[in-house]
């Protein structure tokens, strides 16, 4: 049997997983053995009495830096003892934004060895000694990478076969087809004067489809123009089904 779909977090700070991740959806499915987490202390890997994983920036400068030859032997350290071929990723607001495309493309493997740095950052020389990308969840920063890696491994997780109850509810969210997600409504049908749009109480499907799709198509170009510029020029090159270009 292969092994499950694994994540391993290297950080200085270990209790702070699973965390949210051992509760609802991603918390069942690890306790169902379908994804796997390791923690790895970094510290473990630190030499010398006081066992140091950081030191002062070479040039001057405030703050402190994590060491390469520390950061080194935990990488060695997640790789020998994991799936072969997973991708080491640093979390960083430098390195490529993190999308639900990036998400898809991360479960297709056998997992991510996830680097949380803390004071300044890391020794610039861990990138290429040990092939490690560089992942942002955008444009802030936080006090670690823990939290960014606990985000990152919770939008995988939940892509994993079996963990969603609905296999269908995936294909209607946010980002699956290029939109963000189209409105939704449930009981009471009139909630101080607001109703819930005919349409969805009708029962005719094809018209309910329609204006899902409208309203998705709305909010994206409202809210996201970036995501419809991109959204639009998909379905220029976007075959239909007799072969010819979906040109809006």
């Amino acid at each position: 049997m292969s092994a499950p779909w694994t994540a391993t977090a290297l950080t200085l700070f270990p209790d702070m997983f699973p965390g949210p991740l051992g509760q609802s959806l991603a918390g069942k499915a690890l306790k169902n053995g379908l994804w796997a987490l390791e923690t790895l202390d970094i510290r473990d890997y630190a030499e010398g009495r006081h066992r140091q994983v950081d030191d002062t920036p070479a040039g001057g400068g405030p703050g402190m830096v994590m060491r390469v030859d520390v950061l080194a032997r935990a990488i060695d350290a997640a790789r020998a003892n994991g799936p072969a071929n997973r991708p080491v990723l640093y979390l960083s607001p430098r390195g490529e934004k993190f999308a639900q495309t990036f998400a898809r493309d991360l479960t297709a493997g056998p997992g991510a060895i996830f680097v949380c740095g803390r004071f300044e950052g890391v020794d610039e020389r861990i990138f290429a000694s040990r092939d490690v990308k560089e992942l942002s969840l955008g444009d802030f920063v936080l006090s670690g990478g823990e939290l960014a890696a606990l985000a990152v491994i919770d939008a995988c997780v939940r892509l994993l076969p079996g963990v969603m109850g609905e296999a269908a509810s995936q294909t209607h969210e946010s980002f699956e087809d290029g939109l963000l997600e189209y409105p939704h409504y449930t009981r009471p049908q009139v909630f101080e004067g607001l109703e819930i749009p005919s349409v969805l109480t009708g029962g005719h499907h094809e018209k309910i489809g329609a204006w899902r799709k409208a309203e998705a198509e709305k909010i994206t170009q409202t809210r996201r123009p970036d995501l419809w510029a991109a959204y639009l020029a998909s379905r220029k090159t976007r075959p239909t089904d007799d072969g010819r270009k979906d040109i809006p």
